[in-house]
């Protein structure tokens, strides 16, 4: 690639659970492997699976009783977060050789910015000799988007795996993204691909000719987002540090006496939990941890929070969250003032499912559970997206954990 224009690449790892494990045991390699939770029980899940097991009729999230029948040759194996974690951070140790332009998005894919590198007059030979480290040194295959910006650069890098290398230059967009469906589009999931068909919008191309002012009225600020994306249009700089920010959207309210009337104080919960609910999804963002706020009549005030095993935006989950923790910590004193806060917020395209040992057999029972998998599935065109559950949250008064969390936290500290 040539010109002004910025030079952006987006790496992601091919069924990279998988491919740990064959790096680590090589025998496994050719072989169609599955890593998946509770492994020993007929209601397992799968995480995620190799491209030969993938040939078998072996699917992400799919039953490990209903993979073993589809592949019966199928090697079932336990996630192990150290060897992900260690591989992951050897993966990013070599990005970060030809640029400080690194923006890492999950445990197995991210951005990197060039343009300003010698290595911008060679991009696809660069692209091609970090694949081939991938390769070699890790035993890792990728695959690499090339484009002027990072939604085109997620978009090429879909588009051939494993092992593959595409370029995608915003003139070439009418041609090779506007014929595809519009669910296959980064960023639109199945719920909104069947809300815009009221607008009679199909295809890419279709979204890309659509009227800004029926999108916004539909889908809100971001409407004409998907807009500006479907004709090539996003402005996002690779940014280091955006997985280091936690930001918040939080709201309170003061209560016109003091209370200890538990319907009341419910009702101003209910509140609360839809004035955050909006603006976490005008924001387009999901919350990954929540405080609440207690101050009773002698002005003393508390706040408790829960880590949340799965990012939040819906008042109902924000409510029943909120409801448990302020149960479990109100002193039953006059109550003055509540509120409520999101914290870890996560772009909710970027959100996925973190992978827990444990929550697999919930999601198996759980169907909303699994059509939000789906959807996350129908956005990032990847059997990559790790999965979690509805399980007992693990509450905390300090800075929450997770896989992913603390794979980014190691990240800092390096």
């Amino acid at each position: 690639m040539s010109g002004k224009g910025r030079i952006i690449f987006h790496i992601d790892m091919n069924s990279f659970y998988a491919s740990v494990e064959m790096a680590y045991d090589p025998s496994l390699k050719g072989k169609p492997i599955a890593v998946a939770g509770n492994v020993k029980e007929r209601k397992g899940i799968v995480v995620t699976c190799s491209y030969e097991a993938r040939a078998r009729g072996v699917k992400t999230t799919m039953p490990v009783w209903e993979a073993k029948r589809n592949c019966p040759e199928l090697i079932i194996l336990p996630p192990n977060f150290d060897r992900y974690r260690s591989s992951s951070r050897e993966m990013f140790q070599i990005l970060r050789q030809y640029t400080e332009l690194v923006e890492p998005v999950s445990i197995d894919e991210g951005y990197m910015d060039i343009t300003d590198t010698p290595y911008s007059f060679m991009a696809y030979d660069t692209a091609k000799e970090i694949q081939n480290r991938l390769q070699k040194e890790l035993l890792l295959p990728s695959s690499i988007g090339i484009a002027p910006n990072k939604f085109l650069a997620k978009m090429a890098s879909n588009m051939k795996k494993p092992l593959g290398i595409t370029v995608l230059r915003k003139r070439e967009v009418p041609d090779i993204l506007w014929p595809l469906p519009v669910g296959e589009m980064h960023g639109v999931g199945k719920k909104t691909a069947e809300k815009i068909k009221s607008l009679g919008i199909y295809t890419i191309g279709d979204l890309a000719a659509a009227d800004e002012h029926a999108l916004k009225r539909l889908l809100g600020i971001n409407g004409p987002r998907l807009k500006n994306k479907a004709n090539g249009i996003h402005h996002a700089e690779v940014d280091p540090e955006r997985i280091y920010e936690f930001k918040s959207v939080g709201n309170s309210s003061t209560l016109s006496h003091d209370s200890t009337d538990e319907e009341e104080l419910l009702g101003v919960f209910r509140k609360l939990a839809a004035s955050v609910s909006d603006r976490l999804q005008r924001k387009e963002v999901m919350a990954s941890k929540l405080f609440i706020m207690i101050r009773y009549s002698n002005w003393k005030t508390i706040t408790r929070s829960m880590m949340l095993k799965n990012p939040i935006d819906q008042k109902n989950e924000i409510m029943q969250e909120a409801e448990n923790l302020f149960f479990k910590h109100w002193s039953r004193e006059p109550v003055r003032l509540l509120g409520i806060t999101g914290t870890d917020l996560v772009e909710k395209e970027q959100a996925y499912k973190q992978l827990d040992l444990f929550s697999f057999t919930e999601d198996a029972k759980d169907e909303p559970i699994q059509q939000m998998m789906e959807k996350l599935n129908q956005k990032f065109g990847s059997n990559m997206i790790k999965k979690g559950a509805k399980v007992k949250k693990k509450e905390s008064k300090t800075k929450g954990t997770s896989f992913n969390k603390d794979f980014f936290q190691d990240e800092k500290k390096s």
